[in-house]
């Protein structure tokens, strides 16, 4: 198992228990050794850390974040929901901007708002998903929402299926959500406990009930009457101060008791995703290098082996070159194969292909004694066939000896007959055969107009 992978699987069980952390090394100390084992590692290719230069970067972010303690709580939801007013209720300054026009939010802002549990927490407002014309500002919300340690999901009454789908993708990025009912002003006291019921429901297996909260970031005004000395009735409206009390308790007490974790869990959750991605790019450029390499040595030997006029040689070619291209793919597959493992390799290949390889070798016998009985004028007529052969025979070794690397220079539980004979199933003989014969022959001819 990667340390990455360790790490991830530690914290999620510490997440799920709430079981105290190890004093001596703490879940902040151990991703920012999974981040940096990434960062610095040095078997990725400088092609895939280009292809990645954005996640990379975001790996030193995260080791910034983590050194500084930090916090990011993204506020999400769909426009017009008070997103922006919340945000502004919850720091107690107009920071956000906020205004009567559906998505007036959009581009990511953070603001830091104060501190808990020794962490300093940002709350990160996002552009509405729903926005028209939006498409650009609802990736932008979701990367956000992403990469930040906790989310507030933020709706004003039933949840719409745009919100739902939403909240399910949310939930698979497994980040800690609260779900929030916002302008609650809106509703008595009765309604309010059925609306929170029925987001409760919608939130079922996505976050616990507990999570599902209400409030007012922008309780619409009272309206009063004044009555003055004459009996004159003047009405006039009050402004209502935000009621977020009960969700800042809570994510304060999340963020006192869980924040550093919080944070941990979120760098680590990002650190595997990157894994991931690196592994994949890695595999994928290898597998493109290694279809090179096979090529380059089914071409190789399929002259060679076509051309030589002496007698036998042409078969000690052949071998030579199947245990260079062996230890060429290990070398690709950074698992470098000695002279010795090269030979044995090739050996349990070829014995799992006794009936094909003594057919092939038997073709390239009588080819040989052509060669002698003719004095070498039969190479023309014999070359195509006998040069094919031997790529094909090469195709076979090339692949085989690839799904022994790629599984860690094993053949897994199947053993190397199985995986033999599925390569051999796998590759198209009268296809290759006469794409060989072609090249072969076409290689032949241009040489000898030279």
């Amino acid at each position: 198992m990667s340390p990455i992978a360790g790490w991830f699987d530690s914290v999620v069980r510490w997440w799920h228990s709430h079981a105290p952390a190890a004093a001596s090394v703490t879940p902040s100390d151990q991703a920012s050794d999974a981040l940096r084992q990434l960062l610095d590692d040095p078997s990725v290719p400088e092609s895939v850390r280009r292809e990645l230069s954005d996640e990379f970067a975001r790996i030193q972010s995260l080791l910034d974040k983590l050194a500084r303690n930090e916090l990011h709580v993204a506020v999400f939801g769909r426009v017009s929901v008070g997103k922006s007013a919340l945000g502004n209720a919850l720091l107690g300054t107009a920071a956000f901007e906020t205004g009567v026009l559906h998505g007036t939010t959009t581009r990511a802002e953070q603001q830091r708002w104060t501190e808990a549990g020794g962490s300093g927490l940002h709350l990160i407002d996002t552009p509405g998903i729903n926005e028209l014309d939006g498409e650009a500002r609802e990736r932008l919300a979701f990367e956000v929402a992403e990469i930040s340690d906790l989310v507030l999901f933020v709706v004003d009454g039933d949840m719409t299926q745009v919100e739902r789908d939403a909240l399910a993708t949310l939930a698979r990025t497994e980040r800690p959500l609260l779900l929030v009912l916002n302008k609650a002003d809106r509703y008595d006291g009765a309604e309010r406990e059925r609306l929170l019921a029925r987001l409760r429901e919608h939130a079922s297996g996505l976050l616990p009930a507990t999570n599902v909260l209400s409030c007012a970031a922008s309780p619409a005004p009272v309206r009063l009457i004044d009555v003055d000395t004459n009996g004159t009735e003047r009405e006039r409206r009050e402004p209502r101060p935000p009621d977020v009390g009960e969700l800042r308790e809570r994510l304060l007490a999340i963020c006192a008791r869980e924040g550093k974790t919080l944070s941990a869990l979120n760098a680590g959750l990002f650190a595997g995703r990157l894994s991931d991605q690196v592994a994949q790019r890695v595999a994928d450029v290898r597998r493109e290098v290694a279809e090179k390499v096979i090529r380059y040595y089914c071409l190789t030997k399929g002259i060679a082996v076509a051309l030589n006029p002496v007698p036998v040689a042409d078969l000690l070619a052949a071998a030579a070159l199947d245990a260079a291209l062996v230890m060429h793919l290990g070398k690709v597959y950074g698992m470098p194969l000695t002279r010795r493992e090269a030979g044995q390799l090739i050996l349990t290949i070829c014995a799992q292909l006794a009936a094909l390889m003594g057919a092939i070798w038997g073709v390239h016998l009588v080819a040989s004694a052509l060669k002698v009985a003719s004095i070498g004028l039969s190479t023309v007529l014999t070359a195509g066939a006998q040069g094919a052969l031997a790529w094909y025979a090469t195709q076979v070794v090339g692949r085989a000896a690839e799904r022994y690397l790629v599984a860690g220079k094993s053949w897994g539980e199947s053993g190397p007959k199985r995986a033999v004979r599925d390569i051999v199933a796998q590759l198209d003989r009268d296809s290759i055969l006469r794409e060989a014969r072609d090249e072969i022959l076409a290689r032949l001819r241009s040489g000898a107009a030279r």
